[in-house]
């Protein structure tokens, strides 16, 4: 028996497909398609020997039968598998704006990362699949091609946060590991607060393209406008909660020692995850939930174009 889908879930999902399609459209085109490329290259044919030829194209066995020299012609290998791992616990439901103020909750942004990215994927005729974790692997649709899957891909993405619900990244990415045996492009879309970021990741990045997405709320992670992490401001007394364990705690926000000590973590936390993903040799995009989720896509296109040409 289908399940009823909630209707304003249908919603925000179509307004997410609307929105990732477009960004691709006006600024994503060819980027995703000149720094994603083929797994290898696989055989083609065989054809007689041409002058210019290289000696070690020649197929052997096919020369040795008919007398003549051949050599084996091969094509690039394009199609690829883009694969999301999606952290839908409870802390990505956090979002400090109102509907209709131009900034997102962390899994709305989330889910239209994934919608403009598989978009990409089903213009160059890719395939995209999606894992969604917490604690446990709440669900994987197995990658596969057209519009009409990256649709799925929206819906199933817009599945609401689990309350009470850690996130368990190693489990993630040893999932991701068993059930993606070819290579591919893995995105670990995820707030990355409180995970502990360890030897998986780098376990799965020698297998895999991996890019870790870190989507936050300025608020959340103590930044000011331009990105930098920064004093929480002098609110008086607020209490504070865990929305994965539930535990409050009260802060005095007008007291400067707390404020200089909460930027003190903010920062060390943040630089935690950018040390795990710079050994396990995995690339950090920062997605913030204001703004077009294509600006920071299209930045990370450019410096991997860049990276590769210096190569």
């Amino acid at each position: 028996m289908a399940t009823a889908i909630d209707p304003e879930l249908l919603a925000e999902a179509r307004r997410i497909q609307v929105r990732a399609d477009r960004m691709v459209t006006d600024v994503m085109a060819g980027g995703y398609h000149s720094v994603f490329r083929g797994s290898g290259i696989e055989f083609d044919e065989v054809r007689e020997f041409a002058e210019g030829d290289e000696l070690r194209s020649v197929d052997w066995n096919v020369t040795a039968r008919t007398g003549r020299p051949f050599v084996k012609k091969f094509v690039e290998e394009r199609e690829l598998t883009v694969l999301f791992l999606v952290d839908v616990s409870a802390s990505m439901a956090f979002g400090t704006s109102p509907p209709g103020s131009g900034r997102r909750t962390v899994a709305a942004t989330a889910a239209l990362f994934v919608g403009c990215v598989a978009f990409a994927a089903a213009r160059n005729n890719d395939k995209a699949g999606l894992v969604l974790f917490s604690d446990r692997i709440e669900r994987y649709v197995p990658a596969k091609k057209g519009r009409k899957h990256v649709l799925r891909l929206i819906r199933e993405a817009c599945t609401p946060p689990r309350a009470g619900a850690g996130g368990d990244l190693d489990l993630a990415l040893d999932y991701a590991g068993r059930v993606q045996r070819r290579r591919a492009i893995v995105f670990v879309v995820s707030d990355f607060l409180g995970a502990a970021v360890g030897p998986k990741l780098r376990l799965l990045a020698q297998r895999h393209d991996v890019i870790a997405v870190r989507i936050r709320d300025p608020f959340a992670a103590g930044l000011d406008a331009a990105g930098e992490v920064a004093a929480l401001p002098a609110a008086g007394l607020l209490h504070l909660a865990d929305p994965e364990t539930g535990r409050t705690v009260l802060v005095d926000t007008a007291s400067a020692r707390v404020r200089r000590e909460l930027a003190l973590r903010w920062r060390a936390e943040r630089q935690q995850v950018l040390d795990a993903c710079r050994r396990a040799k995995v690339d950090l995009l920062d997605v913030p939930t204001t703004g077009s989720v294509a600006d920071p896509l299209v930045r990370f296109f450019r410096m991997r174009e860049q990276r590769g040409a210096r190569r």
